[in-house]
């Protein structure tokens, strides 16, 4: 059996979820190629080392470009701020190591197309993590939309929307200070990549942003806003498909809201990830009288679910998500052949947010091609 040393970047919410991803992804798909994890990287020397013995790492450092260089480290995971995202990535191109990068790709457009100029150049395996758009019930709708079982999708109706900063008494943090980390830059990227991947490219955006908060207090008084609280957008797809996009970080009573309600013409699909286990579909061919959205539970029968649990009902988690992303990653690696999503598919989302932008600031539809 092969095995792959993994030099993750990055300790806090996603850090973790990936090393325990690392820890679990051999016993959960039984893959050909089992990761060890050797290097850890955080801020300090402190912190990176007590982080190596929490999250079972052989070695720690506080430095990535040691993490990068070193030769036990076979590939690298960035689950560090976006700002960071361009200069690791094509540092590890450039020692010969398959980069997993969380999304947003870059903390720009232009760091987004030099991580995948510098992937294409290097010739190695590159992901991004768009974890919401694995799980068995997005997975299945995927299934079911190719399989032409809703018929030619004509509209979309999807949203993301949280409310981790409803209350305009939480205080400013990176959230509110970062231009990248706003609800067009840190939520929409998903919802997004969830759209291209069911419906396909986007031909042209029209976006209405705007920041309801714009003050937020601080041990020192308050500090302005500098980035989007909420968005709407509209959509047309390539295909002639219609689609309105709403995100935001102020819904109150909104948790996770990733979800997407996409009209066929011979049916019609809905998810929503505050029931990630659920996929309601609505047989157009079903007779007058006996029609309606029924319930689809996930199960052994769909996509990668059997992995975690073996009845119905029982239900995958946030985590089981990041397990799967680990096992594409290591799938990639092994086989050579690139698996959904890539540096490039990760730059098609920071394509269409860049057009949603300009169209914001423009107030006019924005074609993406002339991004």
């Amino acid at each position: 059996m092969k095995t792959l040393g993994i030099g993750l970047v990055g300790t806090g919410y996603m850090g973790k979820a990936h090393a325990v991803a690392l820890k679990a992804v051999g016993a959960r798909f039984n893959t050909p190629i089992r990761p060890v994890c050797e290097v850890i990287c955080s801020t300090t020397a402190e912190g990176a080392a007590r982080k190596a013995a929490e999250y079972g790492f052989n070695h720690s450092t506080h430095r990535w470009q040691e993490l990068v260089s070193d030769a036990r480290v076979e590939a690298v995971i960035i689950a560090s701020p976006q700002t960071t995202h361009r200069e690791i990535a094509l540092a590890a191109f450039r020692a010969g190591k398959p980069v997993f990068c969380e999304k947003p790709l870059g903390a720009s457009l232009e760091d987004a197309r030099a991580m995948v100029a510098a992937a294409d150049a290097a010739g190695l395996t590159n992901m991004i993590g768009f974890n919401y758009i694995r799980t068995p019930a997005m997975q299945l709708a995927r299934e079911m939309i190719a399989g032409g079982e809703i018929g030619e999708i004509i509209h979309v109706r999807a949203e993301h929307t949280e409310d981790f900063l409803a209350d305009p008494r939480e205080p400013a943090n990176w959230r509110t200070r970062d231009a990248s980390a706003g609800a067009l830059g840190d939520l929409s990227p998903h919802i997004i990549n969830a759209l291209l991947r069911l419906v396909g490219p986007i031909e042209r955006v029209v976006a209405d942003i705007g920041t309801v908060y714009k003050e937020r207090p601080t041990a020192q008084g308050f500090e302005t806003v500098t980035n989007e609280d909420q968005l709407n957008l509209l959509c047309r797809f390539e295909g002639g498909a219609m689609g309105s996009v709403s995100v935001s970080r102020v819904a109150t009573g909104r948790k996770m809201n990733y979800a997407c309600e996409l009209t066929g013409t011979r049916g019609a699909l809905r998810f929503g990830a505050e029931d990630q286990n659920s996929l309601w579909y609505y047989d157009g061919a079903a007779r007058r009288g006996r029609s309606g959205f029924t319930q689809i539970l996930t199960s052994p029968d769909h996509p990668d679910f059997g992995a975690f649990c073996e009845g119905a009902g029982h239900g995958t988690g946030y985590g089981d998500q990041i397990v799967i992303e680990a096992r594409d990653f290591l799938q990639a690696i092994d086989t050579g052949r690139p698996v959904f999503p890539t540096f490039r598919d990760g730059l098609e989302v920071a394509r269409v947010l860049a057009a949603a932008a300009r169209s914001g600031r423009q107030n006019q539809w924005v074609r993406v091609a002339d991004i």
